[in-house]
């Protein structure tokens, strides 16, 4: 027995400097808001996230120039094809992309999804995603449902899918032919506000934009985006689909 100690300190150096494995970055839990859920306001105290949806479209670039200046961030949820090939507006995006405002995806083609099945949803938001890996090298983990619809199978759907669902609590109504005087009276004091407007209306882009912005600022609130407002400022994006050599619809 007593022959056996020097064996045993002779190996213990050897058992002790054994590598660990270090747990695998699946494994560990995700920041931010689980997948499925449906978000309608910010979390982050005083901030507001103001949306825009239905893009990318020509009126972009005066609303990314109006929101930089302002020192602004904001969210666009893009399309594949509502108003034109996304591919023929990837220098907008791309522009929005690298000035720090979030990406989110729309659906390729604008269709309600609560009246979609899964296979359906899974195609509309998968054709999007390959657009982003082509255009922008990223997948979006947030989304925002057509005509904010969450019915049906959208949440079941977006949780396998690993998106979580933005809808609002201020609705500028600008889609709705309202005049930007009506929008700004839909925003009201209170910090944690999602503001839902549309990209495509160029009043939008002229008016109701440096409206609000200077009332944002007026009312001291931090103009963020989604992720942002959520705590979640690294989890907008996640691996890519695969790249395609696609350049249009």
């Amino acid at each position: 027995m007593l022959g056996l100690l020097p064996l045993l300190a002779a190996l213990l150096p050897v058992i002790s400097a054994a590598p660990t494995t270090p747990a695998s970055p699946l494994l560990q839990p995700r920041a931010g808001p689980a997948a499925g859920t449906i978000i309608t306001k910010c979390t982050e105290p005083n901030t507001i996230a103001l949306t825009f949806d239905d893009g990318p479209y020509q009126y972009e670039p005066a609303i990314l120039s109006a929101l930089n200046a302002a020192g602004a961030k904001a969210t666009f949820f893009v399309t594949g094809t509502l108003y034109n090939c996304i591919y023929s507006q990837q220098a907008t995006l791309k522009a929005a992309y690298a000035a720090g405002h979030q990406i989110g995806s729309h659906t390729w083609s604008h269709k309600d999804l609560d009246s979609q099945s899964a296979a359906s949803i899974t195609t509309e938001m998968q054709k999007l995603e390959t657009a982003f890996a082509n255009i922008l090298g990223v997948k979006p983990t947030y989304m925002r449902p057509p005509s904010g619809k969450t019915g049906g199978s959208v949440a079941s759907t977006m949780k396998t899918l690993g998106y979580r669902i933005v809808t609002w609590d201020i609705d500028s109504n600008d889609w709705n032919k309202y005049t930007a005087a009506q929008s700004e009276a839909k925003f009201t004091a209170g910090s944690g506000h999602i503001a839902l407007m549309h990209e495509t209306i160029q009043t939008t882009s002229t008016q109701l934009v440096p409206w609000v912005l200077n009332w944002a600022k007026t009312q001291g609130y931090k103009m963020v985006t989604v992720a942002q407002c959520l705590g979640d400022a690294d989890g907008a994006y996640t691996t890519p689909a695969t790249k395609t050599s696609a350049t249009s619809c």
